[in-house]
C-alpha cells in the first residue's frame, strides 16, 4: 500500500487541503439483500468520490460522494426546498470498507450505518485504472488509522494498515445451506476475487441442482486416477454474469486416464451421486491457474456454445499438486510420449508455465503506477464517440470482390499499408486524421514470365520500394515487387533442394534502410538470402541445416540481427547469428507455434499458439553469464527462463462463444521506442495486452474491440504506440487503442438469444 510514498507526501501532509484525494467519475448504489436483480438502487447516476478532511477536527476524516448534474437537471431542481447533492459517510472501522470489481470496473463497497443491518452502498468508479484505485483504498485505510490511533498515519507501515481491511465472515459449509445475507454471499463458499471479479462473489446465487438425467451412463471409479483432490465447483451464469456453485458440499476432482497408454485424460468431478463432469483435457480448454485462490478455470464447448468453468482446491497443497499432475497430462497428450522421459530441467520448465501473477525481473518500479494515478487524477479529454465513429468508417475500395483479405503487412514510410486479397495487393494510406484510406490496387500478381500466384507470405523491403513475395506454387524461389510499378520484377531462386517456407528481415528495422540480405528458413535450415549475387540466392556460408523434422514455424529478428526461431512441435531457438548452433533451446509445452516476434533489444519474446500467447523474458538472472541475454549465452540447465501464458479469462470466452484462434501476436514497434503494447485478434474481436502491467505479472490486462467481420490481422502502425490497423475480411481499418475497451458483456456483444442457458452439466460422454 505505501508504493505511493512521494504521492502521498503531496496530498496527505498538506493540512491546508480540504480534499485528499477525489475520484472524478462513478456511480453510487445502494445495495439491499434479498433478490439479486432487483436488490441494486441506483442513487446517484453520476457522482465523485472525494476523501475530505473534518474541518477543525485533527485526525478525522470522511468520504463524501456528490452527484453531478446533467445539463439541464440544476435548473429543474432549483425550486425543490430540498435537494439530495452529496452523501457524507464519517471514514472508520464501522463502515466496514472494501473495494470490489462490477462489470470489470473497480468499485469501492461500505455498511449504510443508517440503514438496516445488511444495507451496503456501492461507489463504481468507472474507467478508475489499478494504481488509482489502490491509492483511494490506501487512504482509506490511512484515515480509519489516524481516526483509531489519533496519531498521523505518515509513519506507517504496510502492516500497520492491514487490520483496517475488511475480512468476510466464513460460515461453515454445509450440504444444501441456503445463504440470509451479503455476508453468507460473501464467504468462502463463492470463488475468491484473484479468480473472478468480486462482483462474481458478493453476487453468487444458489446451487443449481442436477438433474438424474444429466448424469453420465458411465462411472470414473474402475479407470486409472492420476490425480484426486478435494474442492468446490463452479459454473459461469450468463445472465447474472457471475460463477455460481454447482453444489454446496465438497466435490472431489479427478484426473483419469480413459484409455491406459493412449495418453487420453480427462478431468472428472464427482459428488455423493457420481461423476457430473467429464471433460478431455486438451489444450483448447483454455485452462487458467490461479495461485493466489488455488483455483482452475477453464471452457468447455457444448453444442455450440461455450460454457466456463472453475475448481477450487481445499488447499495450496492440493492446489499444487493437481496443477502439476494436470500440466504433466497435458503435455503428454500433446506429446504422446511419458513426461518422466523429458529431462529434468524441460519438466521444470513446463510446470513453471503455469505460474500466474509473478512480477518479472527488473522491471520498472513504482513511480511508473505513481504517474498513472496523477495522470487520472487529473485526466486527459477522452475520445469522443464522434471520433471512434470515424476512426471506424468503413472503407469503400475496388479490391476485387469473391476473394478475401488473408494477410496484412505495414511500411515505416509514405504512411501505407498493403493488403493481400487473392491473387491482387490493396494499398491504403493512412490520412493525418488517423484514418485508414484506400488508395490504390496492384492487381494480378504474377511471375516475370507471366503466371499469376495468389502470394503466400509478404515483407516489406529496401526502404519499402519492393516487397518479397513467397509463392506457394514454387517454394524454391522468392520474387521482389517493384511497389511503385505494382509489378514482380525479378525472380530470385534460392536452391533446388531447399524450399523457402519464411523469411524475415536482416534486422527488425532492415524496411528502413538498403539492406540487401534476409533471412530464410526452411522446415530444417536458416539461410541468408542475398538477391545481388548470381545465380542461386542464398549465401552458402550462412546456411545450417538442423536436426530433421524441426518444422519451423516463425523466424523473427532484433535490432542488432539476433534470431528467434519457433517450431510447429513448440521449441524456440534463440541464435545469436546465421551458420551456428542455437546459443538457447527452450523445450516446447507441446503446442504448435504459429508464429512469433521479438521486442528491438531482444529482451522479450512473444511466440502464439492457437489458444494462448506464450511470453519469454530472455534475461539470464543467475550464472556465469548472469545479465546477458539467452540470444547470446545459454541459461543454466537449472534456472530456464519461466514461460508465463497470456490467455484469455474463461468467462469471456463464454460471452464471445466461439473457439480462441489467435492471429500471430506483435509488439508495437518503431525505432527508439520502447514497446509497451502487444496486439493480436480472434474471431471478430481485436486484444491487446498493456506490456507494462503484463511485465508486473498482470496477465489478464487486456483489452477489447469486437466488429462485425472475422479480423484476418492486425498491427500497430509503424512508430505508433496507439494506432492500430486491421484487416478484416471485406475491410481495412484503424482504431486508436484507447477504443478498445475492458471485455465486459457489453463489449463482447454477443446476443443473449445465442448464449442459452445450460440444460446440462455433462458436456460430453467419453
Amino acid at each position: 500500500m505505501n508504493i505511493f510514498k512521494s504521492l502521498l507526501g503531496k496530498v496527505w501532509q498538506d493540512p491546508n487541503a480540504a480534499e485528499v484525494v477525489k475520484i472524478e467519475m462513478g456511480q453510487l448504489y445502494l445495495v439491499r439483500p434479498g433478490n439479486i436483480r432487483s436488490s441494486r438502487e441506483c442513487i446517484y447516476n453520476e457522482a465523485i468520490a472525494t476523501i475530505r478532511r473534518v474541518p477543525a477536527l485533527d485526525h478525522n476524516f470522511q468520504l463524501v460522494i456528490t452527484r453531478v448534474y446533467e445539463d439541464g437537471d440544476q435548473e429543474l431542481l432549483e425550486d425543490e426546498d430540498e435537494t439530495d447533492e452529496e452523501r457524507v459517510f464519517l471514514i472508520s472501522e464501522e463502515l466496514e470498507f472494501r473495494s470490489g470489481v462490477t462489470d470489470d470496473e473497480p468499485t469501492f463497497i461500505w455498511r449504510d450505518l443508517d440503514g438496516d443491518v445488511d444495507e451496503l452502498y456501492e461507489f463504481v468508479a468507472s474507467g478508475t485504472n489499478e494504481p488509482t484505485r489502490a491509492f483511494f483504498e490506501t487512504c482509506m485505510y490511512r484515515a480509519m488509522y489516524e481516526r483509531k490511533f489519533k496519531a498521523s498515519a505518515d509513519n506507517t507501515k504496510d502492516s500497520d494498515l492491514d487490520q483496517f481491511i475488511w475480512q468476510p465472515v466464513i460460515k461453515a459449509r454445509g450440504k444444501s445451506g441456503n445463504r440470509k445475507s451479503p455476508k453468507n454471499q460473501e464467504d468462502s463458499r463463492d470463488l475468491p476475487s484473484d479468480t473472478v471479479d468480486d462482483s462474481t462473489v458478493q453476487q453468487a446465487m444458489p446451487t443449481k441442482p442436477t438433474s438424474a438425467a444429466a448424469r453420465p451412463s458411465f462411472g470414473s471409479s474402475s479407470l486409472p486416477t492420476v490425480a484426486s483432490q478435494e474442492g468446490h465447483i463452479f459454473s459461469w451464469n450468463l445472465e447474472v454474469e457471475s460463477f455460481v456453485a454447482e453444489r454446496e458440499e465438497v466435490v472431489v476432482a479427478k484426473i483419469v486416464e480413459r484409455t491406459p497408454g493412449n495418453f487420453n485424460y480427462w478431468l472428472i468431478v464427482t459428488d455423493e451421486d457420481g461423476d457430473f463432469v467429464s471433460h478431455k483435457i486438451s489444450s483448447d480448454m483454455n485452462p487458467r491457474w490461479a495461485q493466489k485462490t488455488s483455483s482452475l478455470t477453464w471452457n468447455y464447448a457444448n453444442g455450440g456454445r461455450y460454457d466456463s468453468w472453475a475448481l477450487q482446491l481445499t488447499s495450496t497443497e492440493a492446489y499444487n499438486a493437481f496443477k502439476t499432475a494436470f500440466a504433466q497430462c497435458l503435455w503428454e497428450t500433446l506429446h504422446g510420449v511419458e513426461f518422466r522421459k523429458a529431462k529434468p530441467d524441460e519438466q521444470a520448465y513446463v510446470i513453471s508455465s503455469t505460474t500466474e501473477d509473478v512480477e518479472m525481473r527488473d522491471v520498472e518500479d513504482e513511480g511508473e503506477d505513481e504517474e498513472e494515478v496523477e495522470s487520472e487524477l487529473d485526466p486527459d479529454e477522452e475520445a469522443s464517440e464522434e471520433e471512434e465513429e470515424e476512426e471506424e468508417g468503413d472503407v469503400v475500395s475496388s479490391m476485387p470482390q469473391g476473394e478475401r483479405n488473408s494477410q496484412l503487412t505495414i511500411g515505416y514510410k509514405g504512411d501505407r499499408s498493403y493488403v493481400v486479397r487473392g491473387n491482387n495487393i490493396g494499398v491504403f494510406s493512412h490520412s493525418s486524421d488517423d484514418q485508414v484510406k484506400y488508395y490504390a490496387t496492384i492487381s494480378k500478381i504474377s511471375t516475370p514470365k507471366g503466371k499469376e500466384f495468389k502470394p503466400q507470405e509478404v515483407m516489406l523491403h529496401d526502404q519499402d520500394t519492393k516487397m518479397v513475395l513467397k509463392n506457394p506454387l514454387d517454394p524454391h524461389s522468392l520474387f521482389s515487387m517493384d511497389i511503385e510499378r505494382g509489378k514482380v520484377v525479378e525472380e530470385w531462386k534460392i536452391h533446388e533442394d531447399i524450399t523457402v517456407d519464411h523469411i524475415a528481415p536482416d534486422n527488425k528495422f532492415a524496411q528502413t534502410t538498403r539492406e540487401q540480405t534476409l533471412v530464410g528458413a526452411s522446415h530444417n535450415a536458416l539461410f541468408r538470402v542475398d538477391p545481388r549475387i548470381s545465380g542461386s540466392k542464398m549465401v552458402e556460408s550462412q546456411y545450417k541445416q538442423y536436426v530433421s523434422k524441426n518444422k519451423f514455424s516463425g523466424v523473427a529478428t532484433t535490432a542488432s540481427g539476433k534470431l528467434a526461431v519457433a517450431s510447429e512441435k513448440g521449441d524456440i531457438r534463440l541464435f545469436d547469428t546465421i551458420g551456428k548452433n542455437a546459443k538457447t533451446a527452450l523445450p516446447p509445452l507441446g503446442d504448435p507455434i504459429l508464429g512469433i516476434d521479438v521486442t528491438a533489444s531482444g529482451r522479450w519474446i512473444v511466440a502464439t499458439t492457437k489458444t494462448y500467447l506464450l511470453l519469454i523474458d530472455t534475461l539470464i538472472g543467475e550464472g556465469r553469464y548472469a545479465g546477458n541475454l539467452g540470444f547470446d549465452r545459454s541459461f543454466p540447465a537449472h534456472a530456464k527462463p519461466m514461460p508465463r501464458r497470456l490467455q484469455l479469462r474463461s468467462e469471456h470466452v463464454a460471452y464471445m462463444n466461439h473457439d480462441i484462434s489467435f492471429s500471430v501476436a506483435r509488439f508495437n514497434q518503431g525505432e527508439g521506442q520502447e514497446e509497451n503494447a502487444i496486439v493480436t485478434a480472434t474471431g471478430q474481436y481485436v486484444i491487446a495486452w498493456d506490456f507494462a502491467k503484463v511485465k508486473k505479472g498482470h496477465l489478464d490486462k487486456y483489452e477489447i474491440k469486437k466488429y462485425e467481420d472475422m479480423v484476418v490481422q492486425d498491427n500497430f502502425k509503424f512508430g505508433d504506440d496507439k494506432q492500430i490497423i486491421v484487416a478484416l475480411q471485406n475491410n481495412v481499418l484503424a482504431i486508436n487503442k484507447k477504443n478498445l475497451k475492458r471485455p465486459t458483456r457489453n463489449s463482447l456483444a454477443t446476443p443473449m438469444s445465442s448464449l442459452q442457458s445450460r440444460s446440462s452439466i455433462v458436456n460430453s460422454p467419453y
